[in-house]
Parts: structure tokens; C-alpha cells; sequence
């Protein structure tokens, strides 16, 4: 009798894990460049004041927007795709848009602490980031990439 369950995939290694997050920093300063030249355009200098907490408020929601889209349903950011990582929930699933956003703002929360996420995974037996670890997702390591000259657009 044989198994119909595909191959359990392995946790990305902390070394993949922060290649992508270096890659992922450059897409997201490719993306909130724009998003602030919109936002300046529209409401002029925001350097300071009031208007400067709107503009940050502003980054912040357009960053967890993408996250969380990418990481619901299955979605992967470019540094996921390229690094053939998937992000799962604890029963092993694409996490729920809750999920998601919990995830975004944990890890938001602890790695301006003196990149505490980092020094967590060092420590971590499955070297699991803290925002991993609290809200109970993983990064999984796809594994193997499609074969070459195979078609893989959805119908």
C-alpha cells in the first residue's frame, strides 16, 4: 500500500532563511520608495510632524499588506520563490491572513531589539526565528524545484 501524502519538506537552514530576508529587505525598499514618492507627491513634506507618523503608519500598512498577501494561500514572496521556501502553520498549511498579520507584527515588534530574532535562532534547537516560534508558523525548504522545460502556469 503506498502512501499518497507528498514528502514531508525539510526546515530551511537558518543560512537560506537569512539570504532571503537580505533579498527581501531590497524588494521592500523597491517597494516603499514609490509608495513614498505617491505619498509625498499627494501630501507634500512629511519630514515632520503629524504628517510624518501618517506617512510611517502608511509604509508599515503597504509592508504587511504584502507579507500577509504572499503569505496566505499559498502565495510566496520572490525571495521565497527563488530560495524554493514555503511558509507553513502548525498543522502544516499556507497560515490563515490572521496568521499572517500576527506573524508580520511579531516579527516587527522584536527585530528593531537588537536583531533578537536573530540571536534567537542561534539558540533554538530547530533554529526557528523568534516571530516563528511565538506564532507557531515555519519556514519549510520546497523539496525540489520544478523540472526544467516543465509547464507550471495554473489553468
Amino acid at each position: 500500500m503506498s502512501d499518497s501524502r507528498p514528502a514531508r519538506a525539510a526546515c530551511a537552514p537558518l543560512r537560506t532563511r537569512l539570504l532571503a530576508l537580505v533579498y527581501e529587505a531590497l524588494l521592500l525598499i523597491a517597494l516603499l520608495m514609490p509608495a513614498t514618492a505617491i505619498f509625498i507627491a499627494i501630501a507634500g513634506d512629511a519630514r515632520q510632524g503629524p504628517l510624518h507618523i501618517v506617512l510611517q503608519v502608511y509604509l508599515l500598512a503597504i509592508a504587511a499588506a504584502y507579507f500577509v498577501w504572499s503569505w496566505t494561500a499559498g502565495r510566496r514572496t520572490l525571495p521565497m520563490r527563488t530560495w524554493r521556501l514555503r511558509l507553513v502553520d502548525r498543522r502544516g498549511q499556507a497560515p490563515s491572513a490572521g496568521v499572517a498579520l500576527a506573524r508580520f507584527v511579531t516579527a516587527m515588534s522584536t527585530w528593531p531589539l537588537g536583531a533578537l530574532p536573530l540571536w534567537w535562532a542561534l539558540l533554538d534547537p530547530e533554529r526557528q526565528f523568534l516571530h516563528d516560534r511565538v506564532v507557531g508558523t515555519r519556514l519549510l525548504r520546497d523539496p525540489s524545484p520544478p523540472a526544467r522545460g516543465a509547464d507550471t502556469r495554473r489553468c
